[in-house]
């Protein structure tokens, strides 16, 4: 299946390492040029060599905290400043701690909602009249498959996730006249440092070691194991591709059939 990425531009935040990194190095297969924002110099630099040697395409990278204003908007000028064009915005950011509702004060939930709910917000902002300009474009939304379920300790990831998806869904009714489509894709236990840091929290909290955590963890999926992040991103590049005609406003779930959930 062509992709129809070719010369494409492609944004994905947080995307030195994870869940991001695995997808800029796919879209980069797929011949988009790649930016990745990250906000570590390290981690970035590291992603970019990588993309290099494993698909001869160089990502341009951007040093930026996208839960701040002025830092969202640097990536998108970055991406235009060095295409032309913006067509395709993968926003990502890392997990906010996990804890149940009495542990956290005003600053931790403000903290999460800039983080995770309102760089969204301002990303898709900045990006709107690039696509716009160019008659149309892609938007994909890594959240989490608490977006259908919540997952226990983590209330603060279960109501901003949320928030992500009813902005999702919204924004697909908003934007279909503009020809662009608006998903969310929620991982469920993909190998990443996120989820080997909850686990660890797990065992912790029940005694128990991390390979029992998620031995435990793995049984309830039915297809047996957890997922890994190239698996996961498969799903992000296709619906931010151009071969994705009439997929708008979903919540996909990359989770090995984990959540029951409707």
């Amino acid at each position: 299946m062509d992709l129809q990425l070719h010369d494409r531009t492609v944004i994905v935040t947080a995307g030195s390492k994870g869940l991001g990194k695995a997808s800029a190095v796919e879209f980069a297969r797929e011949g988009a040029n790649v930016v990745i924002a990250s906000r570590d110099a390290g981690h970035l630099e590291q992603a970019k060599a990588d993309i290099a040697s494993l698909t001869g395409k160089e990502a341009l990278t951007v040093q930026a905290d996208v839960s701040r204003k002025e830092d969202t908007a640097r990536v998108i000028r970055a991406a235009v400043g060095w295409t032309g064009r913006l067509d395709v915005l993968v926003t990502n950011a890392g997990g906010p701690p996990g804890g149940g509702f009495d542990q956290f004060g005003d600053d931790a939930w403000e903290a999460a909602f800039q983080q995770n709910l309102m760089s969204v917000v301002r990303l898709i902002r900045e990006a709107l009249p690039h696509m716009r300009l160019q008659g149309g474009g892609r938007i994909v939304n890594l959240t989490s498959v608490s977006v259908k379920q919540p997952i226990p300790d983590l209330i603060l990831s279960n109501v901003f996730r949320a928030g992500v998806y009813a902005l999702t869904k919204s924004l697909s009714a908003e934007l279909g006249k503009d020809a662009i489509l608006v998903n969310t894709v929620g991982p469920g236990c993909i190998e990443t440092d996120r989820i080997r840091e909850l686990d660890s929290r797990a065992a912790e909290q029940t005694g128990s070691t991390e390979e029992q955590v998620r031995s435990r963890l793995a049984a309830q999926i039915p297809l047996g194991r957890y997922g890994t992040a190239e698996e996961f991103a498969k799903t992000i590049v296709y619906l931010g591709s151009f071969a994705n005609t009439y997929v708008t406003g979903q919540a996909v779930l990359v989770d090995g059939g984990m959540v029951r959930a409707l």
